[in-house]
């Protein structure tokens, strides 16, 4: 009985120490003032050059996986701000599995700031479902940071804020991978570990060069497999 009552005791307190910690946490509120941003996206770790498509192929625990990300020259006005638009496609063995329109947008210090996105996912059949899209500034959703303008090690950051829909989180690793993919051979690349609350078992590392962006991602738990870019066109 004496063992129950400890226990009890312990559960109590955890549940006291959990309510606790969330209560601490600061509300995500970041602020958006169109006037702070600028119109081309040119961040070393996240350039956005319109008319440039970035290839990315490996084996996932889906299946061969082949991505195609084109920059292109439309732009959607958030918040007041132009955005520019980025079309995603992913096929899973050559079969369509994905298609997103993601919106990004860079301020004055560099920080390129993800504002949402239109996604479609498909299944065999033909439907497809909508989850995971969203805007910022509807619906509460909100914008967060794809990459800083001066990363720093050991940061943690909300890429995105659409509460039980879109909560991906990213934090700064490493400054100084170095790493080779079938494009090229890279130093001092940014690596991140990348989570989402909706999923706590997965975790995700992404890496970025300078001048070329997301070269690399590799499933760590929650998934198999890794991404690689294969080729870029300008």
């Amino acid at each position: 009985m004496k063992i129950e009552k400890v226990r009890s005791n312990l559960l109590v307190i955890f549940t006291l120490l959990v309510g606790f910690a969330l209560a601490q946490e600061s509300p995500y509120a970041p602020t958006i003032d169109p006037a702070n941003f600028v119109t081309e996206i040119d961040n070393p770790f996240f350039p956005l050059k319109v008319g440039t498509v970035r290839i990315y192929e490996g084996q996932t625990d889906k299946g061969f996986e082949h991505v195609e990300v084109t920059i292109t020259s439309e732009t959607k006005q958030i918040m007041g701000v132009t955005c520019v638009v980025v079309k995603d496609i992913v096929t899973i063995d050559s079969v369509l599995e994905e298609e997103t329109f993601d919106w990004y947008a860079q301020d004055k210090d560099g920080n390129v700031w993800y504002f949402g996105e239109n996604t479609k996912k498909y299944e065999s059949d033909g439907t497809f479902s909508t989850e995971g899209s969203f805007e910022a500034g509807v619906d509460g959703a909100l914008a967060g940071i794809i990459m800083q303008g001066k990363p720093q090690l050991g940061s943690v950051y909300r890429e995105e804020y659409y509460l039980g829909h879109a909560e991906d989180e990213a934090e700064i690793v490493s400054l100084s991978e170095t790493l080779k993919v079938p494009y090229g051979y890279y130093n001092e690349v940014l690596k991140t570990k990348n989570t989402t609350r909706l999923e706590p078992s997965l975790l995700e590392n992404k890496y970025y060069a300078r001048g070329i962006g997301s070269v690399l991602e590799i499933d760590v738990s929650g998934g198999s497999g890794k991404v690689e870019l294969i080729e870029v066109k300008n």
